[in-house]
């Protein structure tokens, strides 16, 4: 077992003790207690947050959400301390989910923010002065040194925090596309490594770095305006994700490599099944990428903290209100099917 797997396990196990141990306390009798988390990427509180608020109004008692990394989250729903979460992202999670112990202890619900787009971006005046439109044009050297922030000749690409799953499928294009030896995958906060991409675009510097919608990146930096988004030689993922074609994979007739992602609610399999309401529920809700990209502006500019998020939730339900309510009105009749 190497180290990495092991960390991973031990880490599940603690969250799962901790998660046991803050739940000591139970709801009275006749409501029913929801546990949820969210990763640390604080955006995914402000969706946790929207469903927390219906569940409240279907009469369950919810506590607050905990932030925890993806696989312990999954491992959690799993083991039966945790109910739900709104971090499935398909098909990218479809690792975590399998390893968790797939569909006989979980399940997939609804579709919380649809067709998350993901893509390699550069600066708008490079791609145009030197003609770039495909990363594979990066196995160039001299093209790849373009964007060289560190002075070792290769290009830096401002990617994934570790532990996150475009990580593999960021490693995976490096290697099937050729481009090991020219470019280099910077990995850690994201939001901290796109902050200092930003500034360097600012000062008229060549960037390039992994972009994903919805985000703030998308509303500040536009596509042909002010980046250009790069299409991939052929579709490559890893093999845990699927056979997944190059129609997955592209969008408007392009191709940019990453699947089309599906956020979606991954729950505990009894949980659901001992809970119609609360099932139905969560295939109702949805968030549109527009309304996502607005609250990760809101964060980036400060409004990040826990009592922010939530407030933020409240104002998008009251904007919605006739939709939420209906939505509402749908899940309790789950009741009585």
């Amino acid at each position: 077992m190497n180290n990495k797997f092991l960390k991973i396990i031990l880490g599940a196990i603690l969250t799962s003790i901790l998660i046991i141990f803050t739940s000591c306390q139970q709801a009275p009798t006749s409501q029913k207690v929801i546990r949820s988390a969210n990763s640390t990427w604080i955006q995914e509180l402000f969706q946790t947050e929207i469903v927390n608020i219906g569940l409240e109004k279907l009469d369950y008692k919810v506590e607050k959400p905990k932030q925890i990394e993806y696989p312990p989250i999954y491992i959690s729903i799993a083991n039966g301390d945790l109910e739900y979460s709104t971090v499935y992202y398909d098909p990218q999670h479809k690792e975590y989910f399998e390893n968790s112990g797939g569909e006989e202890k979980l399940e997939k619900v609804g579709t919380l923010v649809p067709n998350g787009v993901q893509r390699y971006e550069i600066d708008k005046k490079t791609a145009d002065k030197y003609n770039i439109t495909n990363i594979k044009q990066l196995k160039e050297p001299e093209i790849a040194k373009l964007f060289d922030s560190d002075g070792d000749g290769k290009a830096n690409l401002v990617g994934c925090k570790p532990g996150w799953s475009c990580e593999l499928v960021i490693n995976h294009h490096l290697k099937a596309y050729e481009l090991e030896d020219t470019v280099e995958h910077n990995q850690g906060e994201y939001e901290i490594l796109l902050a200092d991409a930003m500034t360097r675009y600012k000062q008229g510097q060549p960037i390039f770095y992994y972009a994903y919608n919805p985000h703030w990146i998308s509303t500040e930096l536009r596509r042909n305006q002010d980046v250009v988004w790069l299409e991939v030689p052929f579709t490559s993922l890893p093999k845990e994700m699927g056979n997944l074609t190059e129609k997955d994979t592209s969008v408007d007739g392009k191709n940019f490599g990453f699947p089309i992602l599906q956020q979606r609610i991954v729950a505990n399999k009894k949980f659901l099944e001992a809970n119609p309401v609360a099932k139905k529920w969560f295939e109702l809700v949805q968030i549109p990428i527009e309304d996502m990209n607005a609250e990760s502006s809101r964060i980036k500019e400060g409004e990040n903290q826990e009592a922010d998020i939530l407030r933020h939730a409240q104002e998008w339900v009251k904007n919605n209100q006739e939709k939420y309510d209906s939505w509402l009105e749908t899940a309790r009749q789950a009741a009585n099917e």
